[in-house]
Parts: C-alpha cells; sequence; structure tokens
C-alpha cells in the first residue's frame, strides 16, 4: 500500500551529533501525538521530549511536521531530529513502529516522491548520485540533474518529437503521390534538427557517464619500468612500494584520484615477463584480469630499454575492450625534456615519474585519450540506463530519417524513439525498473 506509514533512520550509523527519524505516509497527526506532547506546528521546527508508550522520555530535541502534499514525499512527513547515538535512534525509530509505521525499504521516500509526482526518475537518481558523488564536479552535476536539468532537456525532445508524430500521423490520411513535396522536405528538417539535439544530449550524457562512475586506469608494461613509481607521481602520494627489484609488485595496487574533478581509479599491476614463480605468475593472471576490464590501459616502458616498448602484438592484445595510451618513462636518465606526440596509431607521452615531469601532459592525455572534453559545465549525469535508452532513441530517429520507408514505418520509429526518451524520466517505466533503480538508494532516502 502506497500511503502506509514508513520509518528509518535517515543519518548514518554510527554516533553523531544529530540523527535524524524520517516517517512518511496518510495522516500522521496522530502518530506525531504518540511521539510528542507540544503543539507543533507545520514547517517549523519545534523543540519537544520525544515519549514512550508510557509517557517517559526518550530523548528531546526538534520535531518536524510537513502535511500532504507539500513535503519531499508528497505525503505526510515527520522528522524526529535528536542525538545522534545509535541507542536513542533505535529507540525512536521503535516507538514509530509501535505507532503503526513499518520500516522503510532502500530509497522508498525517493520512491515515493517519484510516484506522488514530486520528481521524475533521473530527478530521483540525482539524488543517488549527489550522495554518492566522489568530486566537486560530479556533485554539482549531480545537482544539475536534481533540479531537472536533464529532464528538462528530455522533455523538450518529447515535445519536439510529438509534435513530429502530429505532422506525420496527419499525412498518414492521404496517399503518398498526394502528399505536398515542401510538406515531406518540412518534416525531414523538423526530423534533423531534433537529431542534432539528440546528439549533443547523448555527447553531455556519455561525460556525465565517466563522471559518475569514473575511468578505471590499468598501469601495465614490463617489471621495473617504472609503473609503481608513475602510479605514486600520478596520486600524489607513496601509494606504492618501489624498489630497483624486478617483480616487486605482485598483486594489483589500486588509488582513487582526481583529474578536473573526473575520478580516475588508477590500479598499478604485475610486470608483464615470463614468471620466476607460483606468485608472480598469480600476480601476472591478475594483470591481464585488470586490463580485461580497464576503460584505458597506460603502457609503460622504460626509456633507456627498447625492449621494453609497446610492439604491434601486444597492441592488439591490449585494446580488444579499452583504448592505449604509450608512456615513455624515465626520460631524465638521458637528459630530453617531458613530451606529447599524437600518431595515428595513438597518443605518446614521454615522462619522468621519479622527478615527476610531464605529469600534467600524462593527466590531460587520459582525460583527452576516454573522450573528455571541458570542465563538467552541462554535463548530464548520466547512467547506463539513460545511455541505453538515448542510443535506441537515436537508432529509431535514424530509421526514422531513411527517406526511402513510408510515412507509416516513419510514424511507428517516431514513436519508438519518444517511448524510449520517456524511460529516462519514467514517463514510460516498468514496476521491475523501479524495483532495481530505488534498491540502489540507502534506507531512509
Amino acid at each position: 500500500m502506497l500511503n502506509d506509514a514508513v520509518a528509518a533512520i535517515a543519518t548514518p550509523p554510527g554516533r553523531g551529533g544529530i540523527g535524524v527519524v524520517r516517517v512518511s505516509g496518510s495522516h500522521l497527526r496522530g502518530m506525531l501525538g504518540g511521539l510528542v506532547a507540544t503543539e507543533v506546528i507545520p514547517r517549523h521546527a519545534t523543540r519537544a521530549d520525544f515519549l514512550d508508550a508510557a509517557g517517559g522520555i526518550i530523548d528531546q530535541g526538534l520535531v518536524l511536521y510537513f502535511p500532504a502534499p507539500h513535503s519531499y514525499t508528497g505525503e505526510d512527513v515527520i522528522e524526529l531530529q535528536g542525538h545522534g547515538g545509535p541507542v536513542v535512534l533505535g529507540l525512536l525509530l521503535q516507538r514509530c513502529f509501535e505507532l503503526g509505521a513499518r520500516a522503510a525499504e532502500p530509497g522508498e521516500f525517493t520512491k515515493r516522491a517519484f510516484l506522488n509526482n514530486k520528481i521524475d526518475l533521473a530527478q530521483a537518481e540525482g539524488v543517488a548520485d549527489l550522495i554518492n558523488a566522489s568530486t566537486v564536479t560530479a556533485a554539482r552535476s549531480a545537482v544539475r540533474s536534481l533540479h531537472g536539468e536533464f529532464s528538462q532537456h528530455i522533455s523538450g525532445m518529447v515535445q519536439a518529437l510529438t509534435q513530429l508524430r502530429v505532422a506525420v500521423e496527419a499525412s498518414l490520411d492521404f496517399p503518398e503521390e498526394d502528399i505536398d513535396f515542401t510538406i515531406r522536405a518540412e518534416i525531414n528538417e523538423k526530423l534533423e534538427f531534433i537529431q542534432r539535439r539528440l546528439a549533443s544530449i547523448i555527447g553531455s550524457s556519455q561525460r556525465g557517464q565517466i563522471l559518475r562512475e569514473g575511468i578505471r586506469v590499468v598501469l601495465a608494461g614490463h617489471p621495473n619500468v617504472g609503473k609503481s613509481s608513475l602510479l605514486n607521481a600520478l596520486a600524489g602520494a607513496e601509494c606504492a612500494i618501489v624498489t630497483a627489484v624486478p617483480g616487486t609488485t605482485r598483486d594489483a595496487i589500486k588509488e582513487t584520484i582526481s583529474i578536473e574533478g573526473v575520478p580516475l581509479h588508477l590500479v598499478d599491476t604485475a610486470g608483464l615477463r615470463e614468471p620466476q614463480d607460483a606468485v608472480e605468475k598469480l600476480g601476472i593472471g591478475k594483470t591481464w584480469d585488470s586490463i580485461r576490464t580497464a576503460d584505458l590501459v597506460v603502457w609503460v616502458s622504460d626509456i633507456s630499454r627498447p625492449e621494453t616498448r609497446l610492439v604491434d602484438s601486444a597492441v592488439t592484445a591490449l585494446t580488444q575492450t579499452a583504448p592505449c595510451l604509450n608512456v615513455i618513462n624515465k626520460v631524465d636518465l638521458i637528459g630530453i625534456a617531458p613530451y606529447r606526440r599524437k600518431h595515428a596509431d595513438g597518443n605518446e607521452v614521454a615522462v619522468s615519474a621519479k622527478s615527476s615531469l610531464g605529469i600534467d601532459l600524462l593527466r590531460h592525455a587520459i582525460l583527452e585519450t576516454v573522450g573528455w572534453r571541458g570542465e563538467g559545465e552541462g554535463v548530464f549525469m548520466a547512467r547506463e540506463r539513460h545511455m541505453q535508452a538515448l542510443r535506441r532513441a537515436e537508432a529509431s530517429l535514424a530509421q526514422a530519417g531513411d527517406k526511402s520507408i513510408p510515412f507509416e514505418l516513419m510514424a511507428e520509429e517516431l514513436r519508438l524513439a519518444q517511448e524510449a526518451l520517456g524511460s529516462i524520466t519514467g514517463r514510460v517505466s516498468a514496476d521491475d525498473l523501479l524495483g532495481k533503480i530505488f534498491s540502489t538508494f540507502c534506507v531512509g532516502k
């Protein structure tokens, strides 16, 4: 039942100065009277004692009451802001259960906000993305989605498609030979405009997906070429052990950093060579596992050891699932300056990890190689389901733009495109999709 009362602790587990218990449902005035004896003015913070069933004091703090529909969920909402001890919060939550509430499921408050038309589905996902943002740029992008910027662009596309469908459907009443040439040209022009707008949204969403998920960058190469030193230089900290002994790195070392607001998940791996023992063999196996799941492979070579350079056979193996960036390390050994060059077969950056020379060149090359452009302004915090829906719409519009198909088929492709875009904001959503989305939220949100 949608409007049954649900309750949860809305602050993180552990001890803190303040803890919040949140309740949402219909007709909560009675429950409020069982929690506090003080008169509470709607939408005003009121200092009160929080009471148990016998009238004893559990805690004291602030109580807020938001009558429907003027609340986050669109239902009556009660928030009890008390001291942030696990025992105290547990007692308050248990009291809410005694008064008729049940335990909220993960994301149920936000799910109710969506179902009560307070926010759309893309905005709801923006809530979770804002909570989980790992950089300032990602947080700002999530806020834009939460405020509806992404949804507005999608809704604009849906409206434009609606108008185009009206024109196409009206033309279906006439035989093909009776359709005026100018009408067909006008329809094609509107379709091309919509396709350009969609391409722009897809570009912004792809960058937003990078912001949300980060980039998995795997450092690979022969032993003792400076992969661990490069990890330390990129991270600005001594994250990995560096020695002159080949094979020091036996297991993958992971470190998350930020470049221009973009999260980078760096993975330093064991050197690729014929293993000297069983342990190193396991480490090399994990190196290939890491390469297969990478968004970008950075091949590190030693400028003083030509045999460590990337060869064609290795390029084929490395680039099956991800682009590859060639980094030549230890330029300080032969006294040349760091550089960056672009070749037909990829980028090449020369650095000295030990002295951090050329590291800024490398940072920029990493971002460009994975397709990052700009500083995040106008970027939408996109999820994989958004990208799939946008690509379905793009494919349908491409089919609709085929000038050899009749208007009946064009009308159907336009309908499919509109349906795909509608699934982003939740105007077209299956119950199982909603369950998957909100199950990833934290309890209390």
